[in-house]
């Protein structure tokens, strides 16, 4: 194989503090937001939070898949609640103050997700139910002929 060439540094000390000092101008850029909406989607098998503006912009996401549960162990109100610690966190970092609550799906982290998200200290204004239930559903199966 070739030669590689090796090119030292000499200004690794003055370049450390520049790298620190554009990490910090990017995070004190971050958006400041008061009022957000919180969508928690909720099936049998994972929970997945998004955190938006009052536009509608994403600005926080998280899932149970995410924060490394696997299988079964997605779907589980525990998982859920990590998953509503994880965006509060996040929400906070932000300056949320108030959130409106969307709920969809049947699963059983709905309402642990809702409450550790608020255990971070931000106020819920509002839940609403978006879960779609069908009105008379699909044709049922013809009977068996024996």
């Amino acid at each position: 194989m070739g030669k590689n060439k090796i090119v030292e540094n000499t200004n690794t000390k003055a370049a450390q503090p520049e790298a620190a000092a554009s990490a910090k101008a990017v995070s004190s850029s971050k958006k400041k937001v008061d009022v957000g909406t919180l969508y928690v989607q909720s099936t049998y098998n994972n929970t997945m939070c998004l955190l938006t503006d009052a536009k509608g912009n994403a600005l926080a996401a998280s899932s149970a898949g995410a924060l490394g549960f696997k299988g079964a162990k997605k779907g589980t109100p525990f998982a859920a609640a990590k998953v509503g610690e994880v965006l509060g966190e996040k929400a906070k970092a932000m300056g949320v103050k108030e959130v409106v609550a969307v709920v969809k799906g049947v699963g059983s982290g709905r309402e642990s997700a809702i409450r550790s998200f608020i255990g971070k200290g931000i106020g819920l204004s509002r839940v609403m139910d978006v879960t779609p239930v069908p009105h008379n559903g699909p044709r049922p199966p013809r009977p068996r002929r024996v």
